[in-house]
């Protein structure tokens, strides 16, 4: 069993066949499953009154290898249901108020680690080839994941002369900005718990022109994923209110390596003429040589 909704529905309809020990720790899941996607064994537990071994014996029940396997099916089920406010209450308990940096920084690690493991390379390889080809390149990507969106767009900029991010508050925006992409044109799609509805509906909509679809988000459940050619999974994971997207912000980053390697002699044109510009326009300080070589001599 790994669909989120469908552990829910199975502790409420399975209630009556419970031990009374199974009850309590179904009843505190359903109630509390943002803070039980945290708890170990033990502390589940201890709250709800039972041993750790009934609560191991209870997952195993359920359908699951162990606890381990059951918490991370929680652990995926709040990351999309959650409200903020939730969010922060869940996350306050997981982190504490002391050494938050290293909390947030090994979770960071943790997730590159994940995403390294499992990123499927065939899909990398095939979503590098489908852009390789476009006719055009629209880039979606709203509200969180707005900078990732804005951070991919920059450097397709440089090394393509056809994509266009998609600015929109709202969905009919995005669908005027999308209403000509067909077969030739892709669409990359990127979202992270909470999914963005606007997203979501602009990705169906290319589907249904034709266009190649590229969706980045952090699983296959994902529903971007459902109308995708090609997904890249990365983890993410949520940060009190803010969204830890480390690990999506570096598969980006792989992608734009990996078509820009692709595009080698069209982006060292494209470098040259730039860095000219950018002496001319002084766009970038430099360091002041003259200054360098006074300092140097005392």
């Amino acid at each position: 069993m790994d669909n989120t909704n469908d552990l829910i529905k199975n502790l409420q309809s399975n209630m009556d066949e419970f031990s009374k020990g199974q009850k309590l720790i179904a009843k505190y899941i359903i109630s509390h499953y943002g803070k039980a996607a945290f708890m170990t064994a033990a502390k589940l537990g201890e709250d709800v009154g039972v041993s750790e071994s009934t609560v191991v014996r209870f997952a195993i029940e359920l359908g699951y290898d162990g606890y381990p396997k059951l918490q991370k099916v929680l652990q995926e089920l709040i990351k999309s249901k959650l409200t903020a406010v939730e969010r922060i209450e869940v996350s306050s308990n997981r982190i504490g108020d002391e050494n938050i940096l290293k909390s947030v920084l090994h979770s960071d690690m943790e997730k590159l680690k994940i995403t390294l493991e499992e990123i499927d390379q065939e899909s990398f390889n095939n979503t590098v080839e489908t852009i390789l080809k476009a006719r055009k390149i629209y880039i979606l990507g709203v509200r969180s994941s707005a900078p990732l969106a804005s951070f991919l767009g920059f450097y397709f900029n440089l090394i393509f002369d056809n994509v266009r991010l998609i600015h929109t508050t709202s969905v009919s925006e995005m669908f005027e900005q999308i209403i000509n992409a067909s077969s030739e044109d892709v669409v990359i799609g990127i979202s992270f718990p909470r999914y963005s509805k606007r997203t979501i509906k602009a990705m169906q909509f290319a589907k249904d022109q034709g266009a190649s679809v590229i969706a980045i988000t952090d699983s296959y459940d994902s529903p971007l994923a459902r109308f995708a050619d090609n997904s890249l999974i990365a983890r993410s994971d949520m940060a009190s209110f803010a969204d830890s997207l480390v690990a999506p912000l570096s598969v980006i980053n792989a992608l734009i390596v990996a078509v820009g390697a692709r595009r080698k002699e069209h982006l060292f044109k494209t470098f040259e003429r730039l860095e000219s510009i950018w002496d001319e326009y002084q766009v970038y300080e430099k360091p002041d040589t003259t200054d360098q070589f006074r300092k140097s001599d005392f």
